[in-house]
């Protein structure tokens, strides 16, 4: 992501052994640079950046920071102002209608939304909308049904219709309507797209941009604007190379705030978009904040017993929940980006190893018997020569294992005596 390079501005400043008018003038052309790049408007780049400089050349330093840290803070304040404020959704009944450009990625992103709503306990359902792409009731239905969504939709008819029909039978909280993929200027198909919002009313119109698409998205944001009058604009593909700074300019440009992002391929890699936690993870400064949200919510699903994680009493049982746990929470890259001690200085090579060493514990313990699961001590020397065997490993991995669950089980137990708070915890960020 061409955004990435702002960590890069981050970690010049945090190593920088004097903070000047020089390095200053230095900092803003990197920032502008990068924001360049990354496809932000050319007005809004100016804007920040002269805000930058005007606030890190006049203002002093209060005594609780250093140099560094304060022009780190000025440059977090900015760029959170560039993007604006996000999208409150409250989590109740309501119709959520997608729109965009063919091939923006709405069809996946009406079932990574649906099962957004639906992880947090609401009924969801989609309804195939878009009749005019042969694939994309075929698409749409397999996503559907292959997450467990209620599913609405007609083969070959008249896109009002079925959007009218599945309105009609649907009993879920909350309805997702997928349009068709069109240009800004097809008539045939803006006329559809009004006639669809006008039937169902939806309490949200999400425009649904690719984060690739550069400085089309603002004018492209602006003609939907202006046909349906969208409330909320869903960024996809915001991984891997995608530049995003257009769609975030369209954004700003239009007074629209974002609602969600779409990271990855997976339906998992989708969350709700919180400026704070957004601008903290591009400057490497980490997001304690969704990171915790992530591991509450999937220990729930994993049925991980935090009480007993505290007191120690627990198993490699738990332990191979524990792994899955983290295979759900995504790359092991990711997830360390998301701790701020970590967001500046884990190569990628570790991040493999880390992630390569976890599926290599998760096969040994495939090779286990239940008895050996639930009670480690009885592994000995002939055990743990028969698992090394039945999983395709070494023995010295195996005992890497069981040290492994040991130093846990130990962390644990001194978080107890510290009353390191584990679940509900609050952080002010």
């Amino acid at each position: 992501m061409a955004l990435e390079a702002l960590k890069d501005i981050a970690r010049k400043i945090m190593g920088s052994t004097a903070i000047d008018k020089k390095f200053v003038e230095e900092m803003v052309r990197d920032i502008q640079r990068a924001l360049i790049k990354a496809d932000v408007n050319v007005r809004h780049v100016k804007e920040i950046s002269e805000a930058i400089r005007k606030r890190a050349l006049s203002e002093e330093v209060p005594e609780y920071f250093d140099a560094k840290e304060q022009i780190l803070r000025i440059v977090y304040e900015e760029l959170l102002k560039g993007v604006g404020e996000g999208l409150e959704i409250p989590l109740k009944k309501a119709k959520i209608m997608l729109v965009g450009l063919q091939g923006s990625g709405k069809t996946t992103t009406a079932v990574k939304l649906a099962k957004y709503f639906k992880d947090r306990g609401l009924k969801a359902a989609v309804v195939a909308g878009d009749t005019w792409r042969p694939a994309a009731y075929e698409q749409l239905k397999q996503l559907a049904e292959a997450n467990s969504i209620a599913f609405y939709g007609e083969k070959g008819k008249n896109a009002v219709e079925v959007v009218k029909r599945a309105l009609e039978s649907s009993k879920e909280d909350i309805i997702i309507i997928d349009t068709a993929g069109r240009h800004a200027l097809e008539k045939e198909l803006i006329d559809e797209m009004i006639a669809i919002s006008k039937l169902a009313n939806p309490e949200y119109k999400f425009l649904v941009l690719d984060a690739a698409i550069g400085q089309l998205a603002s004018k492209q944001a602006k003609a939907f604007h202006e046909a349906i009058g969208i409330n909320g604009i869903i960024i996809t593909k915001f991984d891997g190379t995608a530049k995003g700074g257009g769609a975030l300019s369209a954004a700003r440009e239009i007074g629209i705030p974002i609602a969600f992002i779409g990271m990855g391929e997976k339906v998992e890699d989708f969350e709700k978009f919180d400026p704070t936690s957004f601008i903290s993870r591009l400057l490497g400064m980490g997001d304690l904040k969704s990171l915790i949200e992530k591991i509450e919510r999937i220990a729930a699903e994993e049925e991980i017993d935090a009480e007993a994680f505290l007191k120690g009493n627990f198993t490699l049982k738990d332990i191979y929940k524990q792994i899955e746990a983290m295979n759900k929470l995504g790359p092991i890259r990711k997830v360390l980006d998301m701790i701020p001690v970590f967001g500046l200085g884990v190569d990628d090579r570790t991040a493999e190893m880390t992630q390569e060493k976890m599926k290599r514990f998760k096969v040994i313990m495939d090779s286990m018997t239940e008895e050996e699961l639930l009670n480690p001590k009885i592994i000995d020397s002939s055990r743990i020569r028969r698992i090394a065997i039945g999983s395709g490993t070494s023995q010295q991995e195996v005992r890497e294992l069981l040290r492994y669950y040991e130093t846990v089980k130990s962390f644990m137990k001194k978080m107890k005596k510290k009353k390191l708070p584990i679940k509900g915890l609050k952080l002010g960020i």
